[in-house]
């Protein structure tokens, strides 16, 4: 069973639409599901976390169908539904680790202790950085940087004017350059 049937098929479903609803609910799913997936991966990059929080995107998709005023905008909905589901998955995922502190894994045999702590503690101040974005900001660098989608499918995707994409990336390149400086000046001291 595909990630898109067992949306539409799920048992836990707790909302019924009528028949022609239904069917442009699921074109509409069929059309998305596996943008919604990509953009969910791009934040937790773990496959599975990445399936199950497009599925909890699809459920509330499904909830809220019926009540949407544009559901020509259904997509960009669901990506931005998408987005923030991964965002809040992620952050509850820390939350339990910090609570049970997690043993980190062995570091690979090719690499030293040192700069496999070094790598990781790289990688949670990148990671930290980009989630200190506003919203508006944090979407784009997602979809264009992370996602590697272009300006325009950017745009598209948000329904925004290109030129909010480009502004809103630069703004974010310029904020994340600024919090990633310390990173910089503290590989040049040691």
């Amino acid at each position: 069973m595909t990630l898109h049937d067992a949306v539409l098929f799920s048992p836990e479903r707790a909302v019924s639409l009528d028949p022609v609803l239904e069917r442009e609910f699921e074109d509409r799913v069929a059309d998305s599901a596996t943008l919604a997936f990509r953009v969910a991966l791009g934040v937790l990059r773990h496959r599975q976390d990445a399936e199950d929080v497009a599925q909890e995107a699809f459920l509330r998709a499904h909830r809220s169908f019926a009540s949407l005023r544009d559901r020509d905008r259904f997509r960009a909905w669901l990506v931005r539904t998408s987005f923030r589901l991964a965002l809040d998955h992620r952050r509850g995922q820390r939350r339990r680790q910090a609570l049970e502190d997690v043993v980190v894994a062995e570091p690979a045999a090719t690499t030293s202790a040192e700069d496999e702590v070094a790598r990781r503690e790289v990688s949670a101040v990148v990671t930290a950085a980009v989630d200190a974005l506003p919203e508006k900001l944090r979407i784009v660098t997602v979809l264009a940087a992370i996602e590697e989608r272009d300006v325009a499918a950017v745009a598209r995707l948000l329904e925004l004017p290109e030129g909010t994409v480009k502004s809103r990336l630069h703004l974010a390149r310029k904020a994340l350059a600024e919090r990633l400086r310390c990173l910089v000046n503290d590989s040049t001291t040691r």
